[in-house]
């Protein structure tokens, strides 16, 4: 079950918190990320622990550090979480993350190569309610166990998990204590953040938008429309061919162009013979209206290759 560290990268696109679509009653949520290394490397440390306001990182800890530290806006905030009390018991989880690795390591006797695990908790909050609320892990990118807290009790995914599971209830307590967690301390933790973060979080900044044409002879026209440095994530991106709406190919979703800020685009394939006039569609919580792009190939006459749109 070995698999490279580069692993990591591509759990972290995974288990990264949910997009949520953007409205007045959005939910906000808090989201920790941890991940356990049997061999780490340079840029990954054996265990790291990231939270999450949203989609926005607002502290780290690591192995090597060993200290829970404020990201962002939030590293200017005072008395918003008491850092050294956070660094003591991101210390503990990290000791119980690793002998958790271990264990499963033991089970399948897998001591070559570089192993992962990976384990992602949380909760939401719509409206000042609890709306939602997870705790699961993976190890190797596969789902391992989680929490079902109406039940409530671990769920085993893995063979290897069914060792967890009596592990972590051993005594009903623990049990308990994970239900709380989720239903109770972690809400209220929530809540306490926005009193810092909500002007942050509720920050609004309009897509720009770019249409680009390629062509290759003897083949169909790429046009490909793009929205940039937008906030927050959720965003609905798609052509019409004279205002019929065209199946078209996303670029891998929404991705994040750093700052905060974030990119999506969606291409369509155009015939040679094609006349019509296409257009881009854009749809986002900062705009009073969605915009649309017009993309037509007389434009292609005129020798135009790229059109550009900036939020007003």
């Amino acid at each position: 079950m070995g698999t490279p560290v580069l692993v990591v990268l591509s759990l972290l696109l995974l288990l990264r918190p949910a997009v949520l679509q953007e409205s007045q009653t959005r939910p906000y949520s808090l989201t920790f990320l941890y991940t356990g290394l049997s061999k780490p490397s340079e840029g990954f440390p054996r265990f790291q622990a990231t939270a999450y306001l949203n989609d926005q990182a607002f502290f780290h800890y690591n192995s090597e550090g060993r200290k829970a530290k404020a990201l962002g806006p939030w590293s200017q905030v005072e008395g918003m979480e008491d850092w050294e009390k956070e660094s003591e018991l991101q210390k503990a989880r990290e000791e119980i993350f690793l002998v958790t690795l271990k264990d499963i390591m033991d089970y399948y006797k897998d001591g070559e190569g570089s192993h992962t695990f990976q384990g992602m908790f949380g909760c939401e909050l719509r409206n000042n309610k609890s709306s939602g609320a997870f705790w699961r892990y993976a190890y190797d990118g596969q789902d391992f166990i989680e929490f079902n807290k109406e039940i409530p009790a671990w769920v085993p995914l893995d063979p290897a998990a069914q060792n967890t599971k009596r592990k972590w209830e051993a005594e009903e307590v623990y049990v308990k204590r994970a239900k709380a967690y989720l239903e109770e301390e972690c809400p209220g933790m929530l809540q306490r953040y926005l009193n810092h973060s909500k002007p942050h979080l509720d920050q609004q900044d309009p897509p720009s938008v770019s249409i680009t044409s390629h062509m290759v002879p003897g083949k169909n026209r790429i046009l490909k429309c793009v929205a940039y440095d937008f906030y927050p994530q959720g965003i609905d991106l798609h052509w019409t061919r004279a205002s019929e709406a065209q199946r078209s190919e996303s670029g891998g979703g929404v991705l994040p162009s750093g700052n905060g800020i974030y990119q999506s685009w969606v291409v369509v394939e155009v015939p040679p013979q094609d006349t019509a006039t296409y257009t881009c569609h854009v749809a986002h919580s900062s705009l009073a209206q969605p915009l649309a792009v017009l993309w037509s190939d007389t434009q292609e006459t005129r020798g135009e290759d790229k059109l550009e749109t900036q939020p007003q």
